[in-house]
């Protein structure tokens, strides 16, 4: 199957789109760090957004106080959540298993 060709218009508002989705996560993580947003509350609000639902869960705890590299990976391996796995994937299970530990 062959990529289709797109007129300039069409690449333009492609891009369009790609910029505004990459802000509204960009500000949704902002929003995280800051603690405007807590854990529970993010995980629910990109449940029912497509855009924030292709945030990688590695990041999403990345955006939190105190939490970096090593301690977002072995949170998720404890909760058994994959390195490159995003909010979209999330079992109940996992989900849950996030909530708990930043309640």
């Amino acid at each position: 199957m062959a990529i289709p060709t797109l007129s300039p218009e069409q690449l333009q508002s492609a891009r369009s789109a790609a910029t505004q989705a990459r802000r509204a996560r960009a500000d949704f993580k902002n929003r995280l760090r800051r603690g405007e947003l807590t854990l529970g509350q993010a995980l629910d609000q990109a449940a029912g957004d497509d855009v924030l639902a292709h945030i990688k869960v590695v990041d999403l705890l990345k955006a939190l106080p105190r939490v970096g590299e090593k301690r977002a990976a072995a949170i998720m391996e404890r909760l058994d959540i994959a390195p490159n796995r995003r909010v979209r994937g999330l079992g109940h299970h996992q989900i849950a298993g996030l909530k708990k530990e930043f309640h």
